[in-house]
């Protein structure tokens, strides 16, 4: 259970079993790791263009096309955890 700051102690969390089977555990890694890089090198290219001297509405366009292509980056990522979480909930049930 949360405690009053939101968060599971470490107690509590041990009490219940864990969420992905073990064998399942290194490909949902992978995938987090995977969508956590391109987060990052997200946040770092429209951190470069917010830097940048050139004009606004430059800035704004690139930084669109980038949040578009950031967004079609992540799609297949999302759609393995997709599949990854139905096997599963198929498998507890």
């Amino acid at each position: 259970m949360p405690t009053t700051s939101g968060r599971s102690s470490l107690a509590e969390i041990q009490d219940f079993p864990p969420t992905y089977p073990p064998e399942l555990q290194p490909l949902r890694q992978t995938l987090l790791a995977t969508l956590a890089s391109i987060d990052s090198a997200h946040e770092g290219d429209v951190e470069t263009v917010r830097n940048s001297t050139v004009d606004e509405w430059l800035k704004q366009d690139v930084i669109r096309r980038l949040e578009e292509g950031h967004r079609e980056r992540r799609v297949p990522y999302l759609r393995q955890i997709e599949e990854l979480e139905s096997c599963i909930r198929a498998t507890a049930t």
